[in-house]
């Protein structure tokens, strides 16, 4: 499996980031084709040692690295990419990587 994590730093309108963030942009990243899974933090965003700068952490699953390249190189993937700038004003973090499974 291949994933994108995205880390999104604490918005200063929590209220309105969620409000879009699950009923606008999870809607619009649910049409990318070849996704296999989203997934993403409900409450608290924390480290062992405590609070995290982080609000929501989401994560994307592709059935490969080749398949999420595809994934984010479509048209309904940029489509997800550019609505980051509608409500992540905070800022977010992209990770993405292939995994193995041991």
């Amino acid at each position: 499996m291949a994933k994108v994590v995205a880390l999104y730093k604490r918005p200063a309108d929590a209220a309105a980031f969620d409000s879009y963030y699950y009923s606008k942009h999870i809607p619009i990243a649910k049409r990318i084709p070849g996704l296999r899974r989203v997934e993403a933090s409900v409450g608290a965003v924390n480290t062992p040692a405590g609070p995290s700068p982080y609000h929501v952490v989401g994560i994307l699953s592709f059935d490969s690295a080749a398949a999420l390249q595809a994934a984010l190189d479509s048209p309904e993937g940029q489509a997800a990419v550019s609505d980051l700038a509608k409500f992540a004003h905070g800022g977010v973090d992209l990770l993405i990587f292939d995994t193995k499974e041991f």
